[in-house]
């Protein structure tokens, strides 16, 4: 398979899924700013932290001067100079996938396309947050059409292995990210209530669609510790780190045919790397104090993942 060709495959299914995870992130936090009364610093504190799980608060402010709701939906979902931006991530999805129509399915191209042209018929200079609550969901219904197309039309061959790694190494990285994100508000809170812990950990499992998943395995407690735990290394939950970066592995050794070749040993190393450190964690009960230091080696780890994968089929 030419590179180019691959880079489009992982780009494609990466871009969807940075969508698709923004559109779920933002859309939680409407719906809990709807139901809920929030003022002053606490409701600047929860729009800070939908930008730095989506985009870059520090950007953000070069472009607006404080956090407005409005302005932060906006931001997220349709401005051109915000490269995460859900309509960029869109139109980068939809110009990976026209370079390679001969190779994915047609009725995979066909739905994005028409998707995205829906999208440009739009004026996103008059809009309202209904208008954006809808967007939201479109985006969201889009991607679980592309997923399902891609498992029920698509030959288990490279092509089909690549746009897989593309969308598990995205959604590993954004679970820790919100992890992240959230674990360091918890600590940047003082004298946090029971109530306060419990819509921290609340807003992190809906942010990641977990929440009925987590309800279904643990009391309808939010303990720091077991979400981590369930977030982390739930094998069976499909957003937790663990099962993403195992199947990203699945992916590799299926591209290889089980083997470790002179190009790709790096790479494998690497993957060998995090399977350790999920070792070392695993049994342990984790803090919100001790998991920062693990959740930012792995975030390192993403990065550094998606360079060899790169290098060894030659996308850079």
């Amino acid at each position: 398979m030419l590179s180019r060709v691959a880079s489009s495959l992982f780009w494609m299914a990466r871009n969807v899924e940075r969508a698709e995870s923004n559109a779920r992130v933002l859309e939680s936090r409407l719906i809990n700013a709807l139901e809920t009364s929030e003022y002053g610093a606490v409701a600047v504190s929860d729009w800070e932290t939908v930008l730095d799980i989506c985009a870059s608060t520090e950007e953000y402010r070069t472009m607006y001067d404080a956090c407005e709701p409005k302005d932060i939906a906006y931001y997220i979902s349709f401005h051109r100079y915000n490269i995460n931006s859900i309509l960029n991530c869109m139109e980068n999805a939809r110009n990976n996938a026209r370079s390679i129509r001969d190779i994915i399915p047609e009725e995979l191209w066909e739905t994005l396309n028409a998707h995205y042209l829906t999208m440009q018929d739009e004026d996103y200079k008059t809009w309202s947050i209904r208008r954006v609550h809808r967007f939201l969901q479109e985006i969201k219904t889009f991607s679980y059409t592309m997923q399902g197309i891609v498992e029920s039309c698509m030959l288990r061959e490279e092509a089909y292995h690549f746009i897989k790694i593309g969308k598990w190494l995205e959604r590993a990285e954004k679970t820790s990210r919100v992890l992240n994100v959230v674990c360091e508000k918890t600590k940047e809170a003082e004298e946090l209530t029971q109530t306060s812990h419990y819509y921290y950990w609340l807003s992190a499992l809906q942010f990641l669609n977990g929440h009925d998943a987590y309800l279904k395995r643990f009391p309808p407690t939010m303990e720091p510790s077991q979400v981590l735990s369930f977030l982390i290394s739930y094998e069976q939950f499909p957003r937790s780190i663990e099962y993403c970066m195992e199947h990203v592995r699945e992916g590799v050794m299926k591209l290889e045919d089980g083997k470790v070749s002179h190009y790709s040993e790096e790479l494998f190393n690497a993957l060998d790397h995090v399977t350790n450190e999920f070792m070392k964690i695993k049994f342990q009960k984790i803090s919100t104090e001790e998991i920062g230091p693990f959740l930012d080696r792995f975030q390192n780890d993403c990065n550094r993942i998606s360079y060899l994968f790169a290098g060894t089929y030659y996308f850079v």
